[in-house]
């Protein structure tokens, strides 16, 4: 998949706190490969746009260390105790010129390349929000263009962007994809044999 074009911003949201993993999930090695779990997410976002950042917590400097090695430009949330909104703030904040966002979550590894480019691509085509959807079930990375950068900015709390997408449904664009990696998240140590390769 080609690097998009345009000035699309790929953000990989990695500030969540793991509690259900019981412990450091994203620099957790997947079976097989043995990457770190917010590595291997990253690598797709990366070779999908060009243009992307990853949102840290504040401190957490082994998974910062990670990122970096990977050429990540590293944007510290000092809230992301607040939850996904907040994090999800940050980077629309540290990114304000940007064209469009596409959002992808540090915890789904198995999300191909080819995906996270077709939301950037649907965003470049006048697209106003695009997201995955397999089997009839929405996914991830949603994309946001950018007349959605106030509302997206001042969010909080943990249900992300679902208040965005809830309030401006009949703005969203569902693209049909081959990918089960759209909905298989990491939230136990069960799940990484699903996404582990």
């Amino acid at each position: 998949m080609a690097h998009t074009s345009g000035n699309v911003c790929g953000i990989l949201l990695a500030a969540g706190s793991s509690s259900r993993f019981g412990g450091s999930k994203l620099t957790h090695p997947l079976p097989g490969s043995g990457l770190p779990l917010a590595v291997a997410s990253w690598r797709h976002l990366k070779a999908a746009i060009r243009q992307s950042c990853a949102v840290v917590r504040a401190g957490d400097a082994t998974l910062i260390e990670l990122l970096r090695a990977e050429g990540a430009r590293v944007i510290e949330c000092d809230d992301a105790n607040e939850g996904m909104g907040r994090s999800l703030s940050c980077g629309i904040r540290a990114n304000p010129y940007a064209t469009a966002w596409v959002v992808a979550l540090g915890d789904m590894p198995a999300l191909r390349t080819e995906t996270i480019g077709a939301v950037a691509h649907s965003l470049e085509h006048g697209a106003a929000i695009a997201l995955p959807v397999q089997g009839g079930q929405r996914g991830h990375p949603v994309g946001f263009s950018a007349r959605f950068g106030p509302e997206l900015s001042d969010l909080r709390g943990d249900a992300g962007a679902r208040a965005v997408l809830k309030a401006h449904a009949a703005s969203v664009i569902e693209l049909t994809v081959d990918d089960a990696g759209i909905i298989a998240d990491v939230d136990t140590r069960e799940d990484l044999a699903r996404v582990g390769n």
